[in-house]
């Protein structure tokens, strides 16, 4: 039955379900709902564990703490409505919850991806100009970074949603994932979608894109810093220093254009790998990045050791 957003008949969308395990949702539900209260944890720890530890009032770790915060919106603006629909039969969304879901995940993936290139400059700046780190990254011009990332998240992304509202829709209403992203909502639109088609592309290649590029090009003028270095120990222990934020850029990209691979190109996959591809992309970052931090960063270490030491007694 053809519906337009306006209608008062059915203004909502469909939720992908686990094709063929549809009866088996509420199990499989189980480690998706695992794997968000091990992010909202660890995130969690790390934000109570920067704030109590005075050593990790350092730029670096404001950018952490950007990221945790991030990670944990993401992950609440999406999981809980997966679990209702996997645990209660909840599959209709309605218009406005979807757009509101869809720009949310938008923005808050660029702000995580400004953040990343921010902590690349961090690095950058405190390897090939460490007597100048303290003057440039300052307590405020990490701040004023945070801020400029939100601002500019919401500047890029927010379009997406206002181009979507006054399209009518017609035919199916199934999503492609169990939550809802510009790209698939746009492709059951029953209107001329070249606007938005455009206005997505260049958005994502302006921010996402970019940002890679930059971060690329931080790590080349790193690499060729560090191997300016005599020693090969001495080249170890300061590109050591990069290991941690290297694996969170990756943690982020690969399943990010992983996403955009399937939905450019895997038209005639299985549904069932763009749900997993979209979960993936939703849940690793935010579960991977406070263990990365938390193997690599003897201060979080010890602090969440003595937190659990506390606790058990």
């Amino acid at each position: 039955m053809p519906f337009s957003n306006s209608s008062e008949l059915s203004p909502s969308f469909i939720l992908a379900s686990l094709p063929g395990l549809e009866a088996a949702q509420s199990w499989m539900a189980i480690p998706l709902c695992s794997a968000y209260v091990l992010a909202v944890l660890g995130n969690g720890a790390v934000l109570l564990v920067v704030r109590a530890e005075p050593s990790l009032h350092a730029p670096m770790y404001f950018f952490l703490c950007m990221l945790a915060a991030i990670d944990l919106a993401l992950a609440t603006a999406t999981v809980p409505r997966i679990l209702c629909f996997y645990w209660f039969g909840s599959r209709e969304i309605s218009f406005a919850a979807c757009l509101l879901q869809m720009f949310l995940i938008h923005t808050l993936s660029a702000v995580e991806s400004t953040v990343l290139l921010a902590m690349a400059v961090d690095r950058y700046v405190a390897i090939c100009h460490p007597l100048r780190h303290a003057a440039i990254l300052t307590n405020g011009a990490t701040a004023k970074i945070g801020l400029l990332a939100v601002a500019r998240g919401v500047l890029f992304f927010l379009p997406l949603p206002l181009l979507l509202l006054p399209l009518p829709f017609c035919g199916s209403r199934v999503l492609s994932h169990s939550f809802c992203l510009h790209q698939d909502v746009m492709n059951l639109a029953c209107a001329n979608t070249t606007p938005s088609v455009v206005y997505g592309l260049t958005a994502i290649l302006l921010v996402m894109g970019l940002d890679a590029v930059l971060i690329c090009l931080s790590y080349l003028l790193i690499l060729k810093a560090v191997l300016r270095l005599a020693a090969w120990r001495e080249r170890l222990k300061v590109f050591s220093t990069c290991i941690a934020h290297i694996c969170v850029v990756l943690a982020f990209y690969v399943p990010l254009i992983g996403l955009s691979v399937v939905h450019r190109f895997g038209k005639d996959l299985a549904p069932l790998v763009h749900i997993i591809m979209g979960n993936i992309y939703i849940l690793v970052p935010a579960v991977l990045n406070p263990i990365i931090y938390g193997v690599r960063t003897k201060q979080i270490q010890r602090r969440i050791l003595s937190l659990i030491h506390v606790t058990d007694r």
